[in-house]
């Protein structure tokens, strides 16, 4: 009998005993109409699936620049309170964080004489105003004696304050370089628009913001150039509390000070 009039004569359970028995031998596919060659290659192998990770499908975030966000936003400042504005709104420098106020300026906006000191210290921070401790008590005293005062309301007798820092150090540490780099596109927007006739940079964080260098014991008593300005550097009022001698040196720029006005 051939295999087809086997197959045609094979009842349900011989059929079904038979196709498992095919598969424990391995079969795993039926039988098609033509036959598979399993050595042949393919024309074209298939490409594989490229799996793209997520990512790098995931658009990129650019990290801010404290520094260039800085600039843009003093840039955009067109008058003193519109610059204290932003810049107290100013979020990248992390001394805001454990400050308790914001530290401006204070005195005659219009004053010939520009004051930048280095940061609020202690009381500073409580008052929100610069020079307000011992070290502003002897700088009011400093320059009532040559005749000039942070409240007088003509400019040619006025001061007018600031800081590098508008927020206060940790424990009054000194400004770490970043600090003062983040804080000096400001500093230089408000001597622009306050547009003193000369700077007083009281100590060495002043200096080196506005000139690049630092040791105010050798750079005091020396004329000097800041953001286009004259500009006399002097050793900081808590300096000359701690070493009394060195008010003799102070005397000696404030004098320098009142003959460069005198002279315009």
């Amino acid at each position: 009998m051939g295999m087809e009039s086997a197959a045609e004569h094979m009842d349900f359970h011989a059929a079904k005993a038979l196709l498992e028995w095919q598969m424990e031998l391995g079969a795993d596919e039926p039988i098609g109409e033509v036959p598979v060659n399993r050595y042949e290659v393919p024309a074209e192998a298939p490409k594989p699936i490229a799996v793209t990770p997520a990512s790098a499908v995931a658009p990129k975030i650019e990290a801010i620049d404290p520094v260039v966000m800085a600039e843009a936003v003093a840039e955009g400042a067109q008058h003193l309170e519109e610059l204290a504005e932003v810049q107290e709104a100013f979020d990248l420098c992390d001394l805001k964080k454990g400050a308790r106020n914001f530290v401006f300026a204070d005195g005659n906006p219009k004053a010939n004489v520009m004051v930048i000191g280095e940061a609020p210290g202690r009381d500073e921070d409580v008052e929100g105003l610069p020079f307000v401790g011992r070290a502003g008590q002897l700088l009011d005293r400093m320059f009532a004696a040559i005749g000039l005062s942070r409240t007088a309301a003509n400019p040619a007798e006025g001061i007018y304050i600031t800081n590098v820092l508008p927020w206060r150090p940790p424990s009054n540490r000194d400004p770490e370089p970043d600090e003062i780099s983040i804080m000096l596109p400001f500093l230089k927007r408000h001597v622009e628009l306050a547009d003193p006739e000369l700077i007083v940079l009281m100590g060495n964080t002043p200096c080196s913001a506005a000139l690049g260098r630092k040791g105010i014991l050798r750079l005091r008593g020396n004329w000097a150039e800041a953001f286009g300005r004259p500009a006399m550097p002097m050793t900081h009022p808590a300096y000359l509390l701690r070493n009394p001698a060195a008010k003799r040196e102070a005397w000696a720029d404030l004098l320098a000070i009142k003959a460069r006005l005198k002279g315009k």
